[in-house]
């Protein structure tokens, strides 16, 4: 028996056995979850600023589907690291971060082209160690660690340069933290508040086509910082991090259902600050720890992971995304 719409909870998602289409639910009706063509090259296309130092001003990018080394993509408009990231089907998205000083500049690319950044506006303050994540309309970044640690959660149109806008506020005070999403909840894992400072093991939620504060979700198996996360629409894995060292496991959630993180296998090194992305079936995680290795996993079954390549440079604290991430259904 179905519940009455009043007890759907908001986000909620299902397989419509008539249309064969996986649905959400907006509140008052269910909305058929899009799909789209990602393939260039063969494929999805995952796009990454490896990150440390010089390495920062690096873009580089590569076909998900097809393990192999990384292409130089284009150079961004400063020496991002510590910076967030999320992306369209068309438009990657790259800010905040550490520049020997703190930046609130944003750039965007143009996925299915190479070169270098386009300015799309400004972050809310300027900040580094935050996380991102996006469905296909809006993208979101949230909290910071420095200068001043917050827990600031902030929403841009990907479509429409501009600034970004208040959104609400994380649970936690912080960053050094990682996210994902579905088309229609994004999930913050992880953080850490100053440098040194205690590491955090909540997992919090938001719907992203509203605005407000986030909520508990649940918790991780440890309390980590400097995750790699990434998805499809409604697996998320959680990959490395620090917690007293640097980790290999890899753990995973279900986006829809509150609740905690289990083990789900293992990355091939030990390393964290790399992100991650995917193109909804293999789990994609490009440098960490000044390493220039990448990792890939299948999503649906977990296991350890294997060697995919070599980014064209070695970094870490960077940011990753992709056209055919979890968020864009």
């Amino acid at each position: 028996m179905s519940l009455p719409p009043s007890e759907i909870p908001l986000g909620a998602m299902r397989f419509n056995s008539d249309s064969q289409k996986f649905e959400y639910w907006n509140g008052s009706a269910w909305f058929q979850i899009h799909t789209f063509s990602p393939n260039l090259d063969g494929g999805g296309r995952g796009i990454c600023i490896p990150g440390d130092g010089s390495s920062g001003q690096v873009v580089n990018f590569f076909t998900i589907p097809t393990a192999g080394n990384a292409t130089d993509f284009g150079d961004a408009s400063k020496q991002f690291y510590e910076c967030f990231g999320f992306a369209s089907n068309t438009r990657a998205v790259f800010g905040g971060g550490n520049n020997g000083g703190d930046t609130d500049a944003v750039d965007y690319y143009t996925i299915s082209s190479t070169g270098n950044y386009t300015d799309f506006g400004n972050s809310t303050f300027s900040g580094n160690q935050g996380a991102g994540h996006s469905n296909q309309t809006r993208g979101i970044s949230v909290g910071a660690n420095s200068p001043g640690a917050n827990n600031v959660i902030q929403f841009f149109t990907i479509a429409s340069t501009g600034n970004g806008v208040d959104f609400g506020d994380s649970l936690f005070t912080g960053g050094y933290r990682d996210a994902a999403a579905s088309p229609t909840r994004g999930v913050y894992v992880g953080a850490r508040q100053g440098n040194p400072g205690p590491s955090k093991d909540e997992i919090e939620f938001i719907t992203i086509a509203s605005t407000g504060n986030g909520q508990d979700f649940g918790d991780m198996t440890a309390g980590k910082f400097n995750t790699a996360c990434a998805s499809d629409s409604t697996r998320m894995l959680i990959g490395g991090g620090y917690s007293s060292s640097n980790q290999t496991t890899i753990e995973t959630l279900e986006i829809a259902i509150k609740s905690n993180s289990v083990e789900y296998g293992d990355l091939t090194t030990a390393r964290q600050t790399s992100g991650a992305s995917s193109d909804c079936v293999r789990y994609v995680a490009p440098g960490g720890s000044a390493t220039n290795v990448i990792d890939y996993v299948n999503i649906q079954t977990g296991g350890t992971a294997a060697d995919f390549g070599d980014l064209t440079v070695s970094g870490g604290s960077g940011a990753s995304t992709s056209n055919c991430h979890g968020g864009l259904g």
